[in-house]
């Protein structure tokens, strides 16, 4: 399916930066068969943010479909950190095309610039991610799940941005701009601690979470979106035990991989509860895992492996 947001209208609150940004996001440029690219844009720094990569592969490989089918899981690997400044090459190959189940391959690349033997410019071609993603229509059958964990409402919480505020005073001046810049997504993290002198506590996190006024948006739109969140905190979870946060001083972190399984339907303007937990870290690696709940449905689970490494060097200041 082709899917062109332009025929979407926003609806008039909508049309601010943050939200075109995030849909502007997922509008991809087919530059050849099966071969689409995407722009993109400083969510966390300079390096591309893995949850824009999620999102656009995925809607990638939606774009091959002939017939309009939901993701029902994907399978990603993180090989290369991206430049923001250079838009993403999304190579789709349509490995399966069933009568229910339907498998894309996606390759991420960017062509960074560079000069030859001979001194001439030239590009060389990065492969910064891959994956596996399958679309299935819901069709019903049996159906079990776990009680939604119980958590005070989201209107009971502070935003992330408001809670932000309390720790100004404890952020070093150049970085106090970026650290206050909103998010493109609402969050309201329910346990949030110091995220300069955080204390050593058991893994698990949960936050509300939902991206507002976007309009009438299909499936696709929506499961996107979903992607991108589910990026936000995950990798974070394994630090918690350890006292450690991104802004730790010699901390390097990256995604590894990145998997999600889509259960049910949702909306994404809704509040969803992101429950996560990490139950190991060994070897510079952390585990962790996340669940989507919304009206007390479990609608989509997401797992993320990431580099942890914690150098000597107190010059390495890193920050997400």
């Amino acid at each position: 399916m082709k899917y062109s947001l332009d025929r979407y209208a926003l609806p008039p609150e909508a049309a601010h930066a943050d939200i075109a940004d995030l849909l502007d996001t997922l509008k991809l440029k087919e530059i050849a068969d099966n071969v689409y690219e995407g722009p993109s844009y400083d969510y966390v720094g300079p390096r591309v943010f893995g949850g824009q990569v999620l999102a656009q592969a995925l809607m990638a490989a939606a774009n091959t479909l002939t017939i309009d089918k939901p993701c029902h899981s994907l399978h990603g690997y993180f090989l290369r950190g991206g430049d923001i400044r250079l838009p993403i090459v999304y190579q789709v190959r349509r490995l399966r095309d069933g009568r229910s189940l339907s498998a894309r391959e996606v390759i991420a690349v960017q062509y960074v610039p560079t000069t030859d033997k001979d001194g001439k410019d030239t590009t060389s071609e990065q492969v910064i991610f891959s994956m596996i993603a399958s679309f299935s229509p819901m069709e019903g059958g049996l159906d079990y799940q776990e009680s939604m964990p119980e958590y005070p409402p989201p209107t009971s919480v502070k935003t992330e941005q408001e809670l932000k505020t309390q720790y100004l005073h404890k952020i070093p001046e150049p970085l106090r701009a970026r650290y206050m810049r909103p998010r493109h997504v609402e969050i309201r993290p329910i346990m949030p601690r110091d995220p300069v002198a955080p204390e050593p506590q058991r893994p698990r996190q949960a936050s509300w979470v939902r991206v507002n006024d976007i309009g009438e948006q299909p499936v696709a739109i929506h499961q996107a979106l979903l992607a991108f969140v589910s990026d936000y905190y995950l990798a974070g979870t394994g630090l918690m035990s350890h006292g450690l946060s991104f802004m730790t001083r010699g901390l390097q972190m990256a995604s590894i991989d990145h998997s999600m399984h889509f259960h049910r339907p949702f909306d994404i303007t809704e509040y969803l509860l992101y429950d996560m937990w990490s139950d190991t870290t060994s070897h510079a690696k952390g585990l962790n895992h996340g669940q989507f709940w919304q009206d007390g449905k479990l609608i989509a689970s997401a797992q993320q492996e990431g580099l942890m490494r914690l150098h000597d060097d107190p010059s390495i200041f890193t920050n997400s």
